[in-house]
């Protein structure tokens, strides 16, 4: 009797040439580096060179973060990929009563121009490629990151990175929005606009459905739901007046790698095929790059456990061959103390030196998708596309992603999800190493690494010296500039980096925005 795979599919225990019977390879398959993508966006992939290995940092203070990024580089990081506090997320400032006891916790406090300064300092922002992980105040970062290119000399236009700014993901799986739908859709097509006649190298938007896995979300479930996303945002930057062609190239997406290889490879395949279907034939794409699913892989965080942790190394990298094996464009290898507690320097080098071996020391990057013509792998694709396509369809249903949203559609669906997993674990069905099996009578004592609490302070006492120092008219008038373009339908990336670089607040910034377009309050609408 054959298994169940992650979305709930069987797995026969062996497959052959019936099980692709009528399955036309020049359909399903196609060339590598050509429509519709299965084997993967480039024709060489990482024949030419691996892919760009990215490490998911930031803590503390600015300061700490910086160093922590010069040993990444110094060590062969390719891209840095910024962690930023709760309170940033959310658009506060960290002397904000409401961000007492999170500054600096789960990432960097960027409260000011002044703080990004110091973030990037002796960091060449013309010679790395910068991920940063932010969404409802993506915009406000993203400025912040070219005025400090600007200090340095960059231009704009030589500027490489992506902001994740995938505020529809955060009503459904994860939480750190500020403003309601409507407007934060508009602040993303304001994005799109700018970048595409300011910084036309950037990735405006990471969707992501790394998140939604994390929060349970099966393997069918996480491409559904993204993808149906990424048509939520094209549909509403064609809606704003943009060509398809002008901005979809520099879409980007964000997904999980779990352990189970198989079904991790055949989901990115089957996601690749969707996406281009959906951009040739619903939306008319003509440029084959408006076609292509190019995405970033996070090895998974919620397998880490925090009972033997050393086991999460072992987990780690089957996590990131099952992404190199699924064709990812970056990769970031989680630490294996991460679900103990923000991860010491020598646990983030190992966390690099995984993705290292699998670049340099294996031989999967020596031919194109390794597992095309697999008749486990193609059954598998086929399946995950056909779960996939039939979530996409009921989230149509409802008239799109909004309007899903807004009917607790997509979170009523990953927490029935979740909930299986936790009864399956509870009851030693699925097992866990470590947590469910295999267990120790007494866990090593392992000595984590913790974040200074006087860091609050720290932050606190920059923000009064700024408030002091600043021309305080010129920042009021460049906020009252920003809230006559919210106000209406001007960019307003514009006058918000004016009020940026004349050292407004990040705090203050989404305050004025909250002023126009209010505060996101959820529903339990189904």
């Amino acid at each position: 009797m054959g298994r169940e795979s992650e979305s709930g599919l069987p797995i026969e225990p062996v497959y052959g040439p019936d099980d692709l019977a009528g399955w036309d390879p020049a359909v399903k398959l196609g060339e590598p580096g050509a429509y519709p993508f299965t084997r993967g966006v480039y024709p060489t992939m990482y024949t030419g060179k691996p892919w760009t290995m990215r490490q998911y940092a930031g803590f503390g203070t600015a300061a700490e973060s910086n160093a922590r990024y010069k040993e990444l580089i110094a060590h062969g990081t390719m891209g840095l990929s910024v962690a930023f506090d709760l309170p940033t997320q959310m658009g506060h400032d960290s002397d904000a009563p409401i961000a007492h006891g999170e500054v600096g916790k789960v990432g960097v406090a960027i409260d000011s121009v002044d703080d990004m300064r110091v973030l990037f300092g002796g960091i060449p922002l013309d010679k790395v490629s910068t991920s940063m992980t932010i969404n409802a105040p993506a915009a406000l970062l993203l400025l912040l990151y070219q005025l400090v290119a600007e200090e340095q000399g960059v231009p704009a236009d030589k500027l490489t990175g992506t902001i994740q700014n995938d505020v529809l993901k955060e009503y459904i799986a994860r939480g750190t929005y500020i403003f309601p739908p409507k407007p934060s859709l508009r602040l993303i097509a304001d994005i799109f606009k700018y970048c595409k006649a300011e910084i036309p190298k950037w990735n405006t938007i990471s969707i992501s459905g790394y998140h939604m896995a994390e929060a349970g979300a099966s393997p069918a479930q996480e491409i559904a739901f993204t993808l149906a996303d990424g048509i939520e945002y094209v549909r509403t930057a064609i809606a704003a007046g943009m060509d398809v062609d002008d901005f979809a190239p520099r879409l980007s997406f964000f997904f999980v790698s779990r352990t189970t290889i198989l079904e991790e490879v055949a989901k990115f395949r089957a996601a690749r095929r969707i996406w281009a279907r959906v951009m040739r034939e619903e939306f008319g794409a003509r440029n084959p790059k408006s076609q292509m699913l190019r995405f970033h892989t996070q090895t998974a965080g919620v397998q880490l456990t925090a009972q033997q942790p050393e086991v999460n190394l072992v987990r780690v990298a089957v996590q990131g061959l099952a992404a190199v094996l699924g064709g990812t464009q970056s990769l970031h290898t989680n630490s294996f103390d991460e679900a103990i507690a923000l991860p010491t320097e020598k646990s983030a080098r190992l966390a690099l030196r995984t993705q290292q071996v699998l670049a340099y020391e294996t031989d999967v990057t020596a031919t194109v998708d390794p597992f095309a013509g697999s008749y486990v792998i193609e059954k598998m694709t086929d399946e995950v596309e056909a779960a996939a396509v039939e979530l996409i369809a009921k989230v149509e249903e409802f008239g799109g992603a909004v309007n899903a949203i807004e009917h607790g559609f997509q979170k009523s669906e990953i927490e029935r999800n979740a909930y299986r997993i936790a009864q399956e674990t509870d009851s030693g069905e699925r097992v866990v190493v470590g947590v469910n099996r295999f267990k120790l009578d007494e866990e090593e004592p392992y000595e984590p690494l913790r974040v200074d609490p006087a860091i609050e302070a720290q932050q606190a006492e920059r923000l009064a010296k700024l408030r002091a120092e600043r021309d305080q008219s010129a920042v009021d008038a460049a906020l009252a500039a920003l809230k006559e373009a919210a106000e209406g339908t001007n960019n307003v990336l514009y006058p918000m980096k004016e009020a940026l670089r004349a050292r407004a607040t990040v705090g203050e910034v989404c305050n004025t925005l909250r002023e126009v377009w209010g505060a996101y309050v959820p529903t339990d609408a189904f």
